[in-house]
């Protein structure tokens, strides 16, 4: 034989795989390109998930941020607050003289500018006494029922900002006592 017969016997044909062959191969095919389907939706939902995560950290980094910058807001009030205090007290025992009239302006204009940054007066007289609002200075003795447990008197302001106390107040607060029996 020649070697251009032999190599023709050697050869792979130029003929189509059996049936049986095709089939195989389609369904190894198919099984292949499932199980990638399978992979690049396992990958887009990994990395979908990896947006969520990101965008809630965005958010909660966010959100802790301004917390942080509510507090220091707070810790910054108190000194304004304490000054007007100190003008309160000033103005409790002043007459209606012009200096008197001068620190009601300039106490005026510091409230003004501490509701301006969002802090609030929190006004507790005859209100039920919260602890989380406000320090019981002194208790009075009532004997009206229906005044226990209210404040009477406000010796301190309470103020808050967005919701939180930042300087509780300091109070008066009624105890009842029932009337003695003569």
């Amino acid at each position: 034989m020649s070697d251009v017969t032999q190599s023709a016997e050697n050869s792979p044909s130029n003929e189509a795989p059996p049936p049986d062959q095709r089939e195989l191969e389609v369904a190894r095919l198919n099984q292949e390109l499932e199980t990638a389907r399978r992979r690049v939706n396992e990958l887009a939902q990994a990395i979908q998930a990896g947006e969520r995560d990101r965008e809630a950290f965005k958010v909660r980094v966010q959100r802790e941020r301004e917390q942080l910058l509510d507090v220091e807001k707070g810790n910054v009030a108190l000194t304004l607050l304490e000054a007007i205090d100190d003008l309160d007290l000033c103005l409790s025992s002043a007459d209606d003289s012009a200096l008197a009239r001068g620190v009601r302006l300039i106490r005026d204009g510091l409230v003004k500018k501490a509701e301006a940054t969002g802090i609030e007066r929190v006004e507790l007289v005859g209100r039920q006494y919260d602890p989380n609002l406000a320090e019981a200075t002194d208790m009075e003795v009532t004997g009206t029922e229906a005044d226990d447990g209210k404040v009477l008197a406000q010796v301190r302001s309470c103020y808050q900002l967005k919701g939180r106390v930042i300087r509780p107040g300091r109070v008066k607060v009624a105890k009842y006592v029932t009337p003695a029996q003569a």
